[in-house]
């Protein structure tokens, strides 16, 4: 057996390097149809709920029920919850996954506002006097990084259970 595997790693070497480019030639040209180079996110003009799924659908899945097995929390009737806490408004906007996405801050405004309706991702969690999310908000609140999601989440948390609200998040016991 160790002669077969000396044998197998001597042939390896022997054999021509294979033709792969690591780096694409610079000569190559588009696929026939393609030659328009793709437009950024922000400038796609996309829909919200096509935003969704692809800002946000990959870790909280198209529905909003999150991932127990990725630690990802689900949104569906429960993310309006934190705009009933101090300080969860500003979360929302300052999670990674929404201020770090490719969206421009009124489609992220956007986004925001299409979670949050009753027919929407927030549905029972929605509270009852709900003021909008504006461009002007995202553009101040987005890039201040948050550095502990967790402690922040969990801070956030709490104050939702002092004030009794029932945590359905889909991770919390």
């Amino acid at each position: 057996m160790r002669y077969l595997l000396i044998a197998g790693l001597m042939c390896a070497m022997a054999a021509p390097l294979a033709q792969a480019r690591a780096i694409p030639d610079p000569a190559q040209k588009h696929a026939p149809g393609n030659e328009a180079l793709q437009k950024p996110i922000a400038a796609a003009g996309y829909s919200t709920p096509v935003n969704y799924q692809l800002q946000c659908a990959g870790c909280h899945l198209s529905d909003g029920q999150g991932s127990r097995a990725n630690d990802t929390p689900r949104m569906k009737d429960f993310v309006g919850n934190f705009l009933k806490v101090e300080g969860g408004r500003e979360f929302l906007v300052r999670v990674p996954g929404m201020s770090q996405s490719a969206l421009n801050d009124a489609q992220l405004a956007d986004l925001l506002n299409w979670l949050m309706r009753k027919d929407g991702m927030a549905g029972k969690s929605m509270p009852e006097q709900y003021q909008p999310y504006t461009e002007a908000e995202v553009a101040a609140v987005r890039h201040e990084a948050m550095l502990n999601l967790p402690q922040t989440r969990a801070e956030l948390i709490a104050r939702m259970r002092e004030q009794g609200i029932a945590i359905e998040d889909g991770l919390s016991e």
